[in-house]
């Protein structure tokens, strides 16, 4: 969705409804500018696939992951990869 956005600096999902997703895969992957990620009551409990979610994303300053519930979650390889 957010993939390669090469000028995106900030961005505000917090009432993003993620509530019927199962495929969150390279989601904000290269978004190698971005700095500022608010994710917050971002649903994840149906989520299966998070590969590649945030690889890339050199610039993140702070990523709050608290609230995600992997539970679902079978494949999450590079999830975070720099």
């Amino acid at each position: 969705m957010f993939s390669s956005c090469s000028s995106l600096r900030s961005l505000d999902l917090s009432n993003f409804n993620t509530s019927s997703v199962t495929i969150m895969k390279n989601l904000f992957y290269q978004c190698k500018k971005l700095i500022f990620l608010n994710l917050t009551n971002f649903i994840t409990s149906s989520i299966i696939e998070m590969n590649r979610m945030f690889s890339y994303c050199k610039s993140l300053i702070s990523l709050n992951l608290s609230n995600f519930n992997t539970s679902r979650v079978t494949k999450m390889n590079s999830l975070l990869f720099f």
